[in-house]
């Protein structure tokens, strides 16, 4: 069986604690606190990449931020207005609180600014953000996907879900160790029927090479298909060759 769980991580520059905002913010009466309730908001918003709420419908209030913080709600809501004069935070249009910088403390990319782009981009595509003025995964026996990757799949999700409704297909449902093969109901029975020892293994092969070169493919079931009998052909004997091997005691 895959793992299919998601892991998430925070990846911080040496520099982080020389940063202008942070010099500030530990400068300031309890500023050592505020840090410490930045670095705890950072790590609670990597899931929902980087907006701060228990689930898509229920931001985190001052008092549910304390809680998860182990801090008082006074000094909750000191470093909250301290975080957003700093822009360190962000409010969003459905009430939540957005942590700016996210999107320059994870994962690997290209530049800083490209980082940026595509949080903002994901975050637009999510309607969380109004449009103002606005990658490699892992090798395939890792078990940690930044939440980049994350952001992007969710992405790919919605456009599929988009796809389904304007076509009118059966709804398909994501697989693989990064949750980015997208199969039917009924093209995973005939996968299980068609390849029982195998299509599991499939899957996650497919999952993987998706997530490491960013190939998109029209039908994950028939890229399964054709990956299958290429395997298979490989492994088939040689027609036009003579078998001259013979058994122990017979002879050519």
């Amino acid at each position: 069986m895959s793992d299919n769980r998601k892991y998430y991580y925070l990846k911080l520059k040496e520099n982080y604690f020389d940063e202008d905002a942070i010099v500030l913010l530990e400068s300031m009466q309890d500023g050592i606190l505020y840090s410490n309730i930045l670095l705890k908001l950072y790590l609670k918003s990597l899931k929902n990449g980087g907006k701060l709420q228990l689930d898509e419908n229920i931001p985190y209030t001052a008092q549910m931020i304390a809680t998860i913080t182990r801090q008082q709600v006074g000094t909750v809501e000191r470093a909250l207005q301290i975080f957003m004069k700093l822009g360190l935070v962000e409010p969003l249009q459905n009430g939540a609180l957005y942590m700016s910088n996210i999107e320059l403390l994870i994962g690997q990319s290209s530049t800083e600014g490209e980082r940026k782009r595509r949080a903002r981009l994901a975050l637009q595509e999510q309607k969380a953000l109004p449009k103002a003025g606005a990658d490699k995964c892992p090798p395939y026996q890792a078990d940690i996907c930044p939440p980049e990757i994350e952001i992007e799949k969710e992405i790919e999700i919605e456009k599929e879900r988009e796809r389904e409704l304007d076509t009118g297909q059966t709804a398909r449902a994501a697989y693989g160790r990064y949750e980015n093969v997208f199969l039917s109901q009924s093209e995973l029975d005939g996968l299980k029927a068609d390849l029982p020892d195998k299509w599991n293994y499939y899957i996650d092969r497919l999952s993987c090479h998706i997530a490491s070169s960013g190939k998109r493919y029209r039908s994950h079931a028939a890229t399964i298909y054709k990956w299958a009998q290429e395997d298979a052909a490989k492994k088939a004997p040689k027609k036009g060759i003579p078998d001259y091997s013979c058994k122990e005691g017979e002879s050519l």
